[in-house]
């Protein structure tokens, strides 16, 4: 059995490294099984019940199964990104515009300030907010 220590069991996903749209290696990686094993099981199943059963569930499979993150998770935030964004990418693009335009928003405000008359005035007498103020 192969087994990867210091990695923790994210969910169940299809592996970017596997064969064939990484359904069997995605599988191996969430039960903790040799992938070598899984894909013996795969043919076994397919050469008993017939080609298109099994190849119609595994691509069935494929589509349903997330594709793994190209970078782990470091929080819960990146793991609840990355499932809404899978799951529904117009959430997911909505979220990305919100932060966006919220980034534009300040951007503007501090082009605002630092290109008005007040902030060459006072950058000249050497005044800062501080000084202002008072």
């Amino acid at each position: 059995m192969r087994r990867v220590y210091g990695k923790s069991k994210t969910g169940l996903y299809r592996s970017r490294s596997g064969v064939i749209l990484g359904v069997c290696r995605g599988l191996a990686e969430y039960f903790d099984i040799s992938v070598f094993w899984t894909r013996v099981v795969f043919v076994a199943v397919l050469l008993f019940t017939g080609v298109w059963p099994v190849v119609g569930l595994y691509l069935l499979a494929a589509f349903l199964m997330k594709p793994e993150p190209m970078v782990p998770f470091r929080t819960e935030v990146d793991r609840e990104f990355y499932n809404s964004y899978t799951s529904s990418k117009e959430l997911g693009i909505h979220r990305l515009k919100r932060t966006f335009d919220g980034l534009d928003r300040r951007l503007r405000r501090m082009e605002d300030l630092v290109t008005g008359r007040e902030f060459d005035w006072d950058r000249r007498f050497g005044r800062t907010d501080s000084n202002r103020r008072q």
